[in-house]
């Protein structure tokens, strides 16, 4: 089960006395904060203004069109109160362009991103220098803050406790294939835990990515506190030095917050009091919420989770209560190992059936028992963790139980760990986003990717947003779209190259006529290649032919950590990165290192996936077609991503290959994939793309 802040933990009660890691957090200064409205100083100054002297004091900046165009939409949308999608591709600074305007709104602006690499970039580079440049035009230096999860913060209670839990017994911790620590692994996590103990009498904000070095996920879990889990600041022995109470202090009292969209749909779910009351939204990546919101939303029950609440719970518990979960623990292992993996279309068998229902019935007499916790309670803490994991393990039975048609439940098998989990999670989540994302607030949604096939309709509808159905689409009732371009000239730096004289693609890897179109581009080059794979079958092949073949460097995923693959794939100029779909996104490489993309197929959705088969038999069954209305877009907005790492500055040059004919050939979805990606050069002839490879080879 993740990890989610998904409520404000319990107040009130007595607090447990404490000394040891007695210490003070650092809180804003109530005294030196004046009001909101007062702190929007700069009377008369407009986000353009703003806008400029950040450009202007780079050294070289220069205004850019889009950029600007951005920024007046999103002080227009702000004055209007109507939402705002805004598609804007690489290299417009998109980040200067929304947190400009956001310093001219009253009270906290709240930015959300998907991935941590534009968060850093947020907060480490664009935001200090946007506050250097705009302190003089404001009379006062502008404000920041990270807000994340709850468990992202070390917790002295816990700390406290550490010592006296066995490793593998953490409530949430991941099983190992075995299930049993070695003598030197729990040595290990010793040692861990005792520099976490150093760590925390030195730290003013107790956030893990300040922790250098780290330590790994097993042994920040003894020292963590989901929000289910937490008793509140006030039951707390340490609830006065929290340092995850004092990140949302100081994110209440900055101007601009920046979250993560995980955080950001708990907030939703959990009725908006995690993420301090704001007026504008602006959610970055915005291709990445929908499925960000679907994962908040999912649930799932692990036989090992169960074992382990268990034995937590068993001290609080009549021998017959706790016997009551071991036995729906094991039923649920046995329902599981005969269950085929995959989309539970059918219901659940009937042992999954039993196993929920012994589940359910078992937690809630388990709960009963252990009742409220009291003002005498020893050890309200550890009482608050069984009860919040007994209670999520309930409601997560009943859910399945319930077997709504807005749900989606399938099994997942991991062979090579042994892992088996039974999933729930929900069909849809546009009526969540509807209800919850844009009331009370003015969101801005912006992202290189938004417009599919050229119109922005079907984003709108997977962010909930109403968008009639004749065409063209560029505004619904409340919201209005823009489209600010790149200051790329796309048609002169790429090449689009679809090999469409190649076989439709068939079976899983890569086909022998792909791995030779895929040899002779990469020998024409010489090297600086991306390959964007849709197995990690396809990625192996195609890493071993250049071996055998070639004598350049050619680094595979997973054959070390990703961010020295990617350092190797920048310094080295004669270098490969193969990849899968983490790469699609995740990779940042501009100049000639990485002069040629190639693509093996087009990124459908696999048939196994549960939400979008689910999704797509929903829409077959109301008379469309699932695989236009689903797995299309999918494709197009992971295509885009591809695609987009081949130009990330104005010097760039080079070619995208894709290795799927039926980017050409298929007339029903080839144009609207084509229609959804930067306006490259486009050819299907392989001499072009090979004269060009050769071009910039000798270039």
């Amino acid at each position: 089960m993740p990890d989610r802040d998904d409520a404000e933990p319990p107040v009130g009660g007595p607090a447990v006395s404490a000394d040891r890691y007695r210490r003070t957090v650092t809180l804003p200064h109530t005294a030196s904060l004046t009001s909101r409205t007062s702190r929007r100083s700069g009377g008369g100054v407009t986000g353009t203004d703003l806008l400029a002297a950040a450009v202007n004091a780079v050294p070289g900046g220069a205004a850019r069109p889009g950029q600007q165009e951005m920024t007046t939409a999103i002080e227009a949308a702000v004055s209007a109160r109507e939402h705002l999608l805004v598609q804007a591709g690489t290299g417009t600074g998109k980040s200067l362009a929304y947190l400009a305007p956001a310093l001219t709104v009253d009270g906290p602006v709240v930015v959300s991103t998907a991935t941590l690499a534009l968060q850093s970039q947020l907060v480490d580079h664009d935001l200090p220098r946007l506050a250097d440049a705009v302190e003089p035009l404001l009379g006062r230096r502008p404000t920041f803050a990270v807000l994340k999860g709850r468990h992202h913060y070390l917790c002295l209670a816990r700390l406290d406790n550490a010592t006296e839990e066995e490793p593998g017994d953490t409530l949430f911790d991941q099983p190992t294939p075995s299930g049993t620590t070695w003598l030197g692994e729990a040595g290990r996590l010793g040692r861990q835990v005792q520099r976490l103990r150093d760590w925390a009498e030195k730290t003013d904000t107790g956030d893990r990515d300040e922790l250098d070095p780290g330590v790994d996920d097993q042994a920040w879990r003894l020292v963590s506190m989901p929000a289910r889990e937490c008793v509140g600041a006030a039951r707390c022995p340490f609830g006065a030095e929290c340092f995850a109470d004092a990140s949302r202090a100081r994110a209440r009292e900055a101007d601009i917050v920046v979250t993560n969209h995980s955080l950001l749909a708990v907030d939703m779910l959990a009725g908006r009091h995690i993420v301090p009351p704001h007026q504008l939204l602006v959610v970055d990546e915005a291709h990445e919420l929908a499925d960000r919101v679907s994962s908040a939303a999912q649930a799932e029950l692990v036989p090992e989770l169960i074992d382990r609440s268990t034995r937590r719970a068993r001290p609080l518990l009549r021998p017959e209560t706790a016997e009551a979960l071991t036995t729906a623990g094991d039923a649920l292992a046995g329902g599981l190992a005969e269950a085929p993996a995959g989309r539970l279309t059918a219901g659940l068998p009937a042992p999954l059936q039993e196993a929920c229902t012994l589940l359910d019935a078992a937690t809630r007499a388990a709960l009963d028992a252990i009742g409220e916790i009291k003002a005498d309670d020893p050890d309200p803490v550890r009482k608050q963790q069984v009860k919040a994991v007994l209670d999520e393990l309930s409601g997560t039975a009943q859910r399945l139980l319930d077997e709504a048609d807005h749900d989606v439940a399938w099994v997942e098998r991991n062979d090579v760990t042994g892992r088996r989990a039974l999933v729930v999670a929900p069909l849809s989540v546009a009526g969540t986003l509807a209800t919850h994302l844009y009331e009370d607030r003015t969101v801005v949604a912006t992202s290189a990717t938004l417009t599919l096939g050229g119109r922005f309709d079907s984003v709108a509808r997977a962010l909930g947003l109403e968008a009639p159905a004749e065409a063209p689409v560029t505004s619904g009732p409340g919201w209005q779209s823009l489209d600010v371009g790149s200051p790329f000239d796309y048609a002169r730096q790429g090449i689009l190259y679809v090999a469409a004289h190649l076989p439709r693609p068939s079976a899983s890897g890569l086909p022998d006529a792909a791995g030779a179109e895929l040899l002779g581009l990469v020998e024409a080059l010489g090297g600086r290649t991306l390959g964007l794979f849709s197995s990690r079958r396809a990625a192996q092949q195609a890493a071993e032919l250049l071996r055998a073949r070639t004598d350049l460097p050619v680094l595979l995923q997973g054959e070390q950590a990703l961010p020295l693959l990617v350092r190797r794939f920048r310094e080295e100029q004669s270098s490969c990165l193969f990849g899968v779909m983490s790469l699609w996104q995740g990779v940042d490489v501009p100049g000639d290192a990485c002069q040629l993309v190639v693509i093996d197929r087009l990124p459908f959705p696999r048939p196994d996936e549960p939400l979008a088969a689910a999704r797509a038999a929903a829409v077959d069954a109301d008379g469309g077609s699932g695989f236009a209305a689903v797995s299309v877009p999918i494709a197009a907005v992971r295509l885009a991503q591809g695609v987009g790492r081949l130009i990330r500055a104005t010097g760039d040059r080079g070619v995208v290959a894709v290795l799927d004919s039926r980017l050409e050939t298929a007339r029903g979805y080839g144009p609207f994939l084509r229609r959804s990606l930067p306006p490259f050069w486009y050819t299907t002839r392989p001499d072009v793309a090979r004269g060009a490879l050769e071009r910039l080879a000798r270039a």
